[in-house]
């Protein structure tokens, strides 16, 4: 039997058809996924407050109950005590960040003016905690 010399030759070339279908759905899943991985802000009319700054991250807790009552990293206090309490902290760190846990079921307008009472102080690098879903 006489053997053809297509059939002898050894195969040289890769073969990148498998490696264009995998980057091919791995694209796809990354375009059907970016829009969930997008920021979810929503625009709302929100109430307006004396200080203000877009900035937000966070360190120390600040936690402020259904029950009405604020705490600094565990300590319970009044808003004038936190006031007092963080204007000392800022002192010694002007670099001070904070992270406000409020209960979801309080007034939107207490919140803001527990935060007027935090940025009042001279902390201006705030975050709002939130839960996931």
């Amino acid at each position: 039997m006489a053997s053809t010399a297509s059939e002898d030759s050894a195969i040289t070339g890769i073969n990148v058809t498998p490696l264009v279908d995998i980057i091919l759905v791995v694209l796809i899943i990354f375009m059907a996924t970016a829009p969930l991985i997008h920021n979810r802000a929503m625009k709302v009319d929100l109430p307006k407050s004396a200080q203000h700054e877009r900035a937000a991250t966070e360190a120390l807790q600040v936690v402020y109950s259904a029950q009405h009552e604020i705490s600094l990293s565990g300590k319970r206090m009044t808003e004038g005590q936190l006031g007092v309490e963080l204007q000392a902290l800022v002192a010694r760190s002007a670099d001070l960040r904070v992270a406000l846990r409020a209960d979801r079921n309080l007034p939107y307008g207490e919140i803001v003016q527990l935060l007027d009472v935090v940025r009042g102080a001279g902390v201006h690098k705030i975050g709002l905690e939130v839960k996931a879903k």
